[in-house]
């Protein structure tokens, strides 16, 4: 793409997308996120649980596996 057409693309992207009536946030929506974060739980699915085991089960049979998940994560 050269500058042209990227001055085109830009121009229909403003064109597209209209004038921002109001850009400005009304209130301050940190709060309300700490609220959330304080109501939630962590709950760890049942299944999360058995791939944990199987790991585990896995690298006691083949601590060979080590490096090789090591490497992947």
């Amino acid at each position: 793409m050269n500058e042209e057409d990227l001055k085109q693309m830009g121009k229909r992207l403003r064109n597209a997308l209209g004038p921002l009536k109001n850009a400005e946030l009304e209130r301050d929506l940190w709060p309300e996120m700490v609220r959330k974060l304080d109501q939630t739980t962590v709950h760890v699915p049942w299944f999360d649980w058995v791939l944990l085991a199987g790991l585990g089960v896995a690298l006691w049979f083949f601590p060979a596996l080590l490096p090789a998940l090591l490497y992947h994560i």
